[in-house]
């Protein structure tokens, strides 16, 4: 393999000849060997900047696109060295799963040594040996998106470019593939940059996420931070479930509906009188009502297997969702105690 090459994107903006924007001007830096998820809804850009990237859309004058120490702005797909693995998977279905891993072997004009070395290493690697002289049309979903990933790592490329590669498949094989791409990618220190709408694709693949809206970066940063410190509403409740309450300071606490939660820490002075309250499902204890910042009524109580979500009335528009590990019987109609951990309290100021 290459070694890892680090990617710069510069002033890269894309209005397309009908008039329509899907990037902004976009600064972006993506280190050598590293992992970075574009994650965001439809029509955000996300897949806009990968094709930029791979040299399937050209940035609008005045943007930049370089690998490592080379602008390769001007530079086509087939002279960038990127592996490309799409949603539809982009295969012969002529072709066996070998000639397909060994369609851009051939193009290169690789010897035929070495392709046969290489077409070996990657049905190895992915798995599909026994399937090497089966045509891609006899296979399932799964093992057909194994090839395409084959077929696209064994060019060595420079880059390796994943656009929305599972969606087309079901829950549990998603779920597989999931944890597969992460090993691979892994394992071959790779620049690999990721396309999903899928937070929890995001959240297990990626070194960094880049979350995207209205064709602009809405924050960068590392799973966790992502999931921790949302940088604003948008992007709190893209990732994960997040309940809100609207708050009003009140002697160095917040009356929210259902009760008052204290101040994160002694030098979180409002800056406002008034704010909104953000904290996950998993950051809600149920207590004893001595103990509770807010109570509320058991509206829905969804048992899932290893804990339970309930849906609690605390007098806002949506119910807040708490998840417990508890093995109570809840039942709709009850009244429950809430505390809310605020050291994981997320306090968004409301100007005045």
């Amino acid at each position: 393999m290459h070694e890892p090459t680090a990617i710069r994107l510069r002033h890269c903006a894309k209005t397309f000849a009908d008039g329509t924007t899907a990037l902004q001007p976009l600064d972006l830096d993506i280190g050598a060997g590293e992992t970075v998820v574009l994650l965001g809804p439809s029509g955000c850009g996300k897949t806009t900047t990968l094709r930029i990237i791979a040299g399937l859309e050209q940035p609008d004058a005045g943007g930049e696109v370089w690998f490592g120490d080379t602008a390769v702005t001007d530079q086509p797909i087939e002279q960038r060295g990127v592996g490309m693995v799409f949603q539809n998977y982009a295969l012969f279905p002529n072709m066996t799963v070998a000639e397909n891993i060994a369609y851009g072997l051939r193009v290169r004009r690789t010897d035929s040594a070495t392709r046969k070395r290489r077409v070996n290493d990657m049905l190895a690697m992915m798995h599909l040996e026994p399937f090497a002289d089966r045509r891609v049309d006899q296979l399932s979903g799964g093992q057909r998106q194994r090839v395409a990933l084959a077929r696209a790592i064994a060019v060595q490329p420079r880059v390796l470019l994943l656009d929305e590669p599972l969606t087309a498949l079901d829950a549990k094989l998603r779920d597989a593939l999931r944890a597969d791409i992460n090993q691979l990618l892994r394992s071959l220190h790779i620049t690999a940059v990721y396309v999903t709408h899928d937070q929890a694709e995001a959240m297990a693949l990626g070194d960094r996420i880049i979350v995207m809206d209205k064709g602009r970066i809405a924050q960068a940063g590392t799973p966790q931070e992502i999931y921790r410190s949302p940088a604003n509403a948008f992007v709190a409740d893209f990732i994960g479930t997040m309940n809100h309450l609207p708050a009003v300071a009140e002697a160095r606490r917040w009356r929210v509906p259902g009760g008052t939660v204290p101040m994160a820490a002694p030098n979180d002075a409002p800056v406002s009188a008034q704010a909104r309250l953000m904290f996950r499902p998993e950051d809600v204890a149920l207590v004893q009502a001595d103990q509770a910042h807010v109570e509320g009524t058991i509206v829905t109580a969804l048992f899932l297997g290893n804990h339970t979500r309930l849906l609690v009335d605390v007098g806002t528009s949506q119910p807040m969702v708490v998840e417990t590990a508890r093995r109570d019987a809840w039942q709709a109609g009850e009244r429950v105690g809430l505390r809310i951990d605020t050291d994981h309290l997320i306090t968004l100021h409301e100007a005045a």
